[in-house]
């Protein structure tokens, strides 16, 4: 039995663009690709908090956005 320790996070819009994050995209250019599904589509936990998994950003990193990143 493998022992998988890996943590899974949530990711807020801050941690995942420019300037702190890895993406290189503003908050407008972010939502626009979540919008027509070039980024992951985020999880609601309430009327003001929005995140991602990270497995999902990890993967956008890995494989690229459709039209690139």
């Amino acid at each position: 039995m493998s022992n998988h320790n890996k943590t899974k996070r949530l990711l807020r819009v801050q941690e995942i663009i420019a300037p702190k994050g890895p993406i290189p995209v503003g908050k407008s250019t972010w939502w626009e690709g979540v919008k027509s599904g070039r980024f992951p589509q985020p999880i609601k936990l309430g009327p003001r908090i929005t995140v991602w998994r990270e497995e999902d950003i990890d993967a956008l990193l890995t494989n690229g956005a459709e039209d690139g990143v």
